[in-house]
């Protein structure tokens, strides 16, 4: 039984070399990439057994996937199936004035269509906490239904559920989005969100201190973690704020420190931590990442505290 069960989709994601175009590239680097996977990767790394579902092709390229999550600790529990196709997403890095970009190559993805009834929910109900995000039900309306069953039977079960917004608007629109997550609030205890997505998907406004206590009263959460960027984070529980600044970090790519972040921040409270030491594991892994390339929080635990320590030393002899 795992600490931590996931649920979503992980794409194989191609990136250029360096800074090209993917228009004019030659070669691609090939990384596994989903919101939830990356989180089970940095919970597992970080002394919490994780589990991923999904739904995935029966092909070469869903066993890549597979492949590469079960190398860094995270146990698999798919649903194989010779139908819908596995997703892709291209990341081309930039720099200013030009902006990173990622395109999407997902629609009629093997995980489109995953239903409740495919998955053994004893996974679900037996761990002590079920974490998904904002991404898989934009992915199609089945998923929205998925979902919704999925946290129905955690919260059934008593395990906590835990959620990221992480709206993409290459994904839904703000509105679409909004209808959806009023229906999924209900079932979420700990709910993960960065204030630009707080304002544009939900319409609340303040600053972030204002928007997690908004959250937190308006439905109920156990506990809310509002994500501020370069300011750091803070979360709201019990009715009291706590702060984090982020960490000094040379970034090599920025994409995966968010779900660093809610990976560390839920391995440490599952472990007993209190919510201000969970903010500071989450913003040493954060900063971490970033020092990676691809999306995983390939982390260990010595290193999360030696940023926390301030051991900045840059050769490890």
């Amino acid at each position: 039984m795992s600490d931590l069960v996931a649920f979503g989709e992980t794409t194989l994601r191609l990136t250029p070399p360096g800074y090209e175009r993917i228009e004019t590239a030659s070669e691609f680097e090939v990384r596994a990439a989903g919101a939830e996977s990356n989180v089970a990767v940095a919970a597992d790394r970080l002394g919490t057994t994780a589990t991923w579902l999904s739904k995935l092709p029966d092909s070469p390229l869903g066993r890549r996937v597979v492949g590469e999550l079960e190398r860094h600790g995270v146990e698999t529990e798919i649903v194989w199936t010779d139908e819908g196709r596995q997703g892709l997403s291209f990341f081309e890095h930039g720099t200013r004035p030009r902006g990173s970009n990622v395109v999407n190559d997902r629609e009629d993805a093997a995980v489109t269509t995953a239903k409740p009834q495919e998955f053994d929910v004893d996974l679900i109900r037996d761990a002590r906490l079920f974490f998904i995000s904002g991404i898989t039900p934009a992915l199609s309306p089945t998923l929205r239904e998925t979902v919704a069953a999925m946290l129905k039977a955690a919260r059934k079960g008593g395990t906590t559920t835990a959620f990221d917004v992480n709206y993409r608007s290459k994904l839904w629109s703000p509105e679409e989005a909004k209808e959806t997550l009023l229906r999924l609030f209900p079932g979420i205890d700990v709910l993960v969100i960065a204030a630009r997505d707080a304002r544009t998907v939900l319409g609340f406004e303040g600053d972030p201190r204002q928007l997690a206590h908004k959250l937190g009263s308006a439905y109920e959460f156990t506990t809310v973690v509002v994500t501020r960027s370069e300011q750091g984070a803070l979360a709201w529980h019990d009715n009291v704020l706590h702060d984090h600044d982020v960490y000094e970090t040379e970034s090599v790519d920025p994409v995966g420190s968010g779900d660093a972040f809610t990976g560390a921040f839920l391995a440490r409270r599952l472990a007993g931590a209190d919510v201000p030491e969970a903010l500071e594991y989450a913003s040493a892994a954060a900063a971490l990442v970033r020092t990676l390339p691809g999306n995983l929080a390939v982390l260990t635990v010595e290193e999360v505290e030696a940023v926390i320590a301030g051991d900045n030393e840059l050769i490890s002899r």
